[in-house]
């Protein structure tokens, strides 16, 4: 596809969400339910038309199906669709696995993260797990732990990416509060949207900015090849 393409796409990832958002902040429910799945299906599309990597195509896919799964209020739907999400969690690990070169020189910045956000996971837990239905808090604790795992392993990718994944920690946070009934802000399910709407957002261009620009010396270096007697 062509840029053109592209940014086609991304604009309609960016009417969608805002006509998500506008329609939950009204109260207009057949808003919502018509505009949520159709965000992850945009971003996705955008991805291809980027060429971004399959994987991230996939978490994508994966955040797709735990859209859907979660406009039920129905337990086994809330189970599958955090099933749904932790695969995605899965994608973007193996991603950056791949994406993001060891670098030495980062380890104390990289160890500090660490501790942070080895101290966030305990203590969301350790505060949530109690207002959890019984059946809920193993499945939650080892969401949380993957969830974690991935807003870690996008601070590689640079500010954009890192904020992406704390984004999408404070949004299914604000999401398991209401399961374990803490007090709630007025519209929940506006902020938990526009913090995960965000987050796919700063992961998406996070990780192509980054791709982008380490195809850009080698797509230089091709060319001196090229033109070199």
């Amino acid at each position: 596809m062509s840029p053109r393409h592209a940014r086609v796409l991304l604009v309609s990832f960016g009417a969608a969400a805002l006509v998500d958002l506008v329609s939950l902040a009204a109260g207009f429910t057949p808003g919502h339910l018509v505009a949520k799945p159709l965000l992850m299906p945009l971003l996705a599309a955008h991805t291809v038309a980027r060429g971004g990597p399959r994987l991230l195509v996939a978490a994508l896919l994966c955040g797709w199906g735990g859209d859907v799964l979660l406009l039920s209020d129905a337990d086994p739907a809330f189970l599958a669709g955090m099933a749904s999400f932790a695969a995605g969690h899965v994608c973007y690990l193996l991603l950056f696995r791949g994406a993001v070169p060891f670098r030495p020189a980062a380890r104390a910045r990289g160890t500090l993260l660490a501790v942070g956000y080895a101290v966030a996971l305990t203590a969301t837990v350790a505060l949530l797990t109690p207002g959890l239905p019984a059946g809920l808090r193993i499945p939650v604790a080892g969401y949380s732990l993957l969830l974690t795992a991935m807003a870690y392993g996008a601070t590689g990718l640079g500010p954009l990416a890192a904020a992406g994944g704390a984004l999408f920690m404070l949004s299914d946070t604000l999401i398991a509060t209401g399961v374990a009934d803490w007090p709630q802000l007025p519209r929940p399910d506006f902020w938990i949207m526009s913090t995960y709407a965000a987050a796919q957002f700063s992961l998406v261009s996070g990780v192509l900015g980054t791709l982008g620009a380490r195809r850009a010396p080698r797509a230089a270096y091709g060319e001196m090849r090229s033109t070199t007697p």
